[in-house]
C-alpha cells in the first residue's frame, strides 16, 4: 500500500527537524519524491545494521540480511508469518518494531553495540518502507550513463557548469565571479606543471587577450615538460614508489627509471587505458619491448625484506596482498584487502573472490627473500637490465650519465601457473580451497573469452563496461584540480565511502572520458576550461554558512600546495630550480643525526650522503625516499610515507609547518640568492622588494604591502648596520656561493624580508 501525501510530509518534516550537521551523509529530500536506497537508506544500514547483518556471513546474527532485496524481504525462520522488511507495511515490517522498540532486549542496533540510529534515520526508514522499500544496485557497480546536463542559465562555459550550477541553485547558492587574470595564471601553472609562473609569463597573459587567451595559456602548461612531473607526484603515491626496500636494514633500490617511464608517459599524454594495462600487464603484451616490461615496475614497488631468517613463502604471499591491495585501491577504488581475511563486511566482496583477484599477481617469479644485505641487489627477481644501447633507443627518455647497466624489478610469468588458494584468516601457510583467477562479480563478470591472466585482467578493467575505472580516475583529477573528489573518499567507491556530491556528473565525465580515448590531457583541459574552476576563491558570509566545506564550488578552493611542488616554489621563485628531467633520486638537505638513528648501521644507505651542486636544487619528486626515514620536511607537510598505495593526501596546520618555513635551510639559501639578484637588477631597494613580490606571490605588489615591506627591510638594514658581525652569519646558509660582493647590510636585510615572503600563507596556498 502507498503511504498517504499528507503522513509522508509529517515524516519528511520530522526528518528535516531532526537531522544535524554533524550527520555524515546530508540528507536532501527537496530534491527528490523517492527516497533513494542508495543515497538515503543504504548509508545508514552501512553504518549501523551490516556489521551483523551484512555480507559477511560469519559474522551474521540470526541469519538476518539486510544488504540485499532477497535477505531484507524474507519471512523470519522463527515465524513465517513476519517479514523482516515488508514492502509498503510499516506494521508487518519487523525491523520497524525493532529500531522503535523501547525495550533494551528488543531494540536494533542493541545498546551494547554503541551504535544508535538518531531519530532522523529512523523516520527517513519508515517512509522508505512505506513507499516500498526498493533497493537498488550500488551506484558505483553500476555501468555509468551520460545524462543530458541541465538546463541553466548563461554563466556556463561548458557541460561541468551545469550540473554544478543545477546543484549549486538547488542548495541556495550563488556562483562568485570569475577570478583576476594574474591568479588564474597562477592556479593553472601550479595545478598543471606544479610550478609557480614566471613574471614573463604574467606579464604575457596578462589581461588573455588576443592570442595569448586562456586557452592558449592551458596548452601552453600542459606541453610543459613540468606536466609529467606534476602529474607523477600522484602516481608516486599510487604506485608506493620508493627508493629503498623498507623493513630492517632498509637497503637501496634502483626503481627511479619506472618513475622517468611515468613522466614521460603522462607528457607524451598517453590514454589512461594504456597507461594503466602498461603497468598491469606490458610483459604479456605481444612482443613486449623494454618500455612495456619497464612499466610493469608499478607492481614491484613495494617493501622488501633483507632480514636472514625469514620465511620465504611467507614474504612472498606478503608480496602478491600488496599487489592485489594497490590494484584494487589505487585504480578501482575499492577496499578488496578487508576481504583477506573473511569476507568483506560491508561490500559484496566474499574471501573467495579476493583470492580470485589475488590469483592474478600469484604466478611472478618473484621470491619472498633474495638475501641479506651484504649481497643484495638494487633490484629483485625478475629484473630488466637496461643498457646504454636501451638508452639511445626505445627507453630514451631514461635520464643516465653513467655507463653501467641499470636494472629494475619488474614482472614476469611463471611458464607453469603456480596454484591459488583461499588461505584460511589470511595466513600464508593454511591453504583451503583453490580457486581460479577472476574478479568480483558485483562490480563486473569476467569475461570468458579473455586470458585468465594479468593482460586479461587489464582488459576487463578498461572495458567500458567497467564501472569503476573511468569514474576513479576522474575523481582523482577532480580530487587533483579541486583538492577534494566529487566522491571525498577516492580510494573507497564502496559502502562505507562517501557518496558523490554530484553523481550525474562523476557519471557524465566517466562517459565521456573513455569515448574521447582516455585523453588525460583532454580532460584535464575540459575540468580547467570550467566557470567553475575560473571562479575567484573569495569567500562570503553565505558560503560559510551553507557550504563550509566548498562541496558545491560556488568558489575556489584555498589549497596549500603539496609537500613537493611547496620546494619547487621556492627553488623557482629564487632563481636556484635545477629543470632537468628524470634521473637518479637525489639527497638534498637532511637534519643531521635524523637518518642515523633510523637506521641499522648496515648497507649503504647506513649513513646520509648528502649532495652537491646542482643536485640540491632538483624538484622535491626526485628526493630520495627512504622507507624507514621518509624526507622529514615532506613529511611534516602531509606528504605520503610510501609505504603503501595512497590515493589523497591530509592537508593539515601545525607549528611545526612554519618553523620549516622560517629555519629550512633550503628557503634561507633561497632567499639568500634572491636577495642577491633583485638588488643586483634594480636600482632602488623598493624596485628589489617589487620584482621580489611578483616572483614569489606571483602578482603585483599592492601600495600598502609595499610600505610594509620597505618598512621591514629598513628596519632589518639598521639591525644590521648595528651589528656588522652579524651579517656573515646570516647569510652563510647553503652551499650555492656566496660572492664577497653580496656580503653586506643590504643583502642580509633584504634576505630576511625575502623568507617573510615566503611565509605568508598566499604564497604556499593555491587561489
Amino acid at each position: 500500500m502507498s503511504i498517504s501525501k499528507t503522513i509522508r510530509l509529517l515524516l519528511i518534516c520530522a526528518i528535516l527537524a531532526s537531522c544535524s550537521h554533524e550527520q555524515s551523509q546530508e540528507i536532501t529530500l527537496a530534491e527528490t519524491e523517492q527516497i533513494s536506497y542508495n543515497f538515503h537508506i543504504r548509508p545508514i544500514l552501512s553504518d549501523k545494521c551490516f556489521v551483523c547483518h551484512g555480507p559477511d556471513a560469519n559474522k551474521r546474527e540470526a541469519d538476518l540480511r539486510l544488504d540485499t532485496e532477497a535477505g531484507a524481504y524474507a519471512a523470519l525462520k522463527e515465524d513465517p508469518d513476519q517479514y523482516v522488511i515488508k514492502p509498503g507495511s510499516l506494521e508487518e515490517s519487523t525491523v520497524y518494531h525493532r529500531i522503535t522498540s523501547e525495550d533494551p532486549g528488543e531494540l536494533m542496533p542493541p545498546p551494547e553495540s554503541n551504535l544508535a540510529l538518531t531519530e532522523g534515520e529512523i523516520n527517513l526508514i519508515k517512509v522508505w518502507i512505506a513507499e516500498g522499500a526498493k533497493y537498488e544496485p550500488h551506484w558505483a557497480f553500476v555501468k555509468p550513463e551520460k545524462s543530458s546536463p541541465p538546463s541553466v542559465g548563461d554563466w556556463a562555459t561548458n557541460e561541468i557548469d551545469q550540473f554544478i550550477l543545477k546543484k549549486m541553485q538547488s542548495k541556495g547558492l550563488e556562483p562568485n565571479p570569475e577570478a583576476e587574470p594574474h591568479e588564474l595564471i597562477k592556479r593553472a601553472s601550479l595545478d598543471l606543471t606544479g610550478l609557480p609562473p614566471s613574471p614573463e609569463l604574467l606579464d604575457k597573459y596578462g589581461d588573455f587577450n588576443g592570442d595569448e587567451s586562456y586557452e592558449n595559456l592551458l596548452d601552453g602548461l600542459m606541453a610543459d615538460p613540468g606536466f609529467g612531473e606534476k602529474m607523477a607526484i600522484l602516481w608516486m603515491d599510487i604506485s608506493r614508489y620508493s627508493d629503498s626496500y623498507g623493513y630492517q636494514d632498509d637497503n637501496i633500490r634502483t626503481q627511479w627509471p619506472y618513475r622517468d617511464w611515468v613522466i614521460h608517459a603522462f607528457n607524451q599524454n598517453m590514454p589512461y587505458d594504456q597507461f594503466i594495462t602498461w603497468q598491469l600487464a606490458g610483459d604479456l603484451l605481444p612482443d613486449a619491448n623494454k618500455e612495456q616490461i619497464l612499466a610493469t615496475a608499478f607492481n614491484r614497488n613495494h617493501k622488501y625484506t633483507e632480514e636472514g631468517g625469514v620465511i620465504d613463502e611467507e614474504y612472498r604471499i606478503e608480496y602478491v596482498l600488496d599487489k592485489t591491495n594497490t590494484v584494487s585501491k589505487g585504480l578501482l577504488g575499492i577496499t578488496m584487502e578487508c576481504a583477506q581475511c573473511h569476507d568483506h563486511k560491508y561490500d559484496p566482496f566474499s574471501q573467495k573472490e579476493y583470492f580470485e583477484m589475488f590469483a592474478f599477481f600469484n604466478n611472478t617469479p618473484e621470491k619472498g627473500y633474495e638475501g641479506d644485505v651484504s649481497v643484495s641487489k638494487p633490484a629483485k627477481t625478475p629484473i630488466l637490465w637496461v643498457d646504454q644501447k636501451d638508452l639511445s633507443g626505445v627507453l630514451d627518455f631514461i635520464n643516465y650519465a653513467d655507463s653501467s647497466k641499470l636494472s629494475i624489478s619488474v614482472m614476469g610469468e611463471l611458464e607453469e601457473a603456480r596454484p591459488t588458494y583461499i588461505l584460511d584468516r589470511g595466513v600464508y601457510d593454511a591453504p583451503t580451497t583453490e580457486v581460479e583467477p577472476s574478479t568480483p562479480a558485483s562490480i563486473m563478470e569476467f569475461p570468458e573469452d579473455i586470458e585468465k591472466n594479468r593482460l586479461g585482467l587489464a582488459k576487463w578493467m578498461t572495458a567500458k563496461e567497467n564501472p569503476l575505472t573511468a569514474r576513479v580516475f576522474v575523481n582523482l583529477m577532480w580530487q587533483e584540480v579541486f583538492g577534494q573528489g566529487i566522491v571525498k573518499s577516492a580510494g573507497d567507491f564502496g559502502m562505507q565511502g562517501d557518496l558523490p556530491t554530484h553523481p550525474e556528473l562523476l557519471d557524465w565525465l566517466a562517459v565521456d572520458f573513455m569515448e574521447n580515448g582516455w585523453n588525460i590531457k583532454r580532460l584535464l583541459k575540459q575540468i580547467m576550461s570550467s566557470s567553475t574552476y575560473r571562479q575567484s576563491a573569495r569567500i562570503k558570509q553565505k558560503h560559510l554558512k551553507v557550504d563550509p566545506e566548498n562541496l558545491y564550488l560556488s568558489r575556489a578552493s584555498r589549497l596549500r600546495l603539496p609537500a613537493e611542488n611547496i620546494q619547487d616554489l621556492v627553488l623557482a621563485s629564487s632563481g636556484l630550480l635545477v629543470r632537468k628531467l628524470g634521473g637518479p633520486s637525489v639527497k638534498p638537505y637532511m637534519p643531521e643525526g635524523i637518518w642515523e638513528a633510523a637506521s641499522s648501521g648496515r648497507g649503504e644507505l647506513a649513513t646520509y650522503q648528502q649532495d652537491k651542486g646542482d643536485k640540491l636544487y632538483r624538484r622535491g619528486l626526485y628526493n630520495f625516499i627512504k622507507l624507514t626515514v621518509p624526507p622529514p620536511k615532506a613529511i611534516i607537510f602531509d606528504s605520503s610515507n610510501r609505504d603503501r598505495c595512497e590515493v589523497g593526501r591530509t592537508r593539515t596546520n601545525t607549528p611545526l609547518q612554519a618553523l620549516v618555513m622560517m629555519n629550512d635551510p633550503m628557503v634561507l639559501e633561497a632567499s639568500r640568492v634572491l636577495a642577491s639578484k633583485v638588488l643586483a637588477d634594480h636600482q632602488t631597494e623598493k624596485a628589489a622588494l617589487a620584482a621580489a613580490f611578483k616572483r614569489i606571490l606571483c602578482r603585483n605588489i599592492t601600495e600598502k604591502e609595499s610600505d610594509i615591506l620597505t618598512a621591514y627591510y629598513e628596519d632589518q638594514l639598521y639591525r644590521f648596520q648595528e651589528h656588522t658581525d652579524q651579517v656573515k652569519a646570516a647569510l652563510e646558509v647553503g652551499e650555492y656561493p656566496l660572492e664577497e660582493k653580496d656580503i653586506n647590510s643590504k643583502t642580509a636585510a633584504m634576505m630576511q624580508v625575502i623568507v617573510s615572503m615566503y611565509n605568508l600563507e598566499e604564497t604556499i596556498t593555491k587561489s
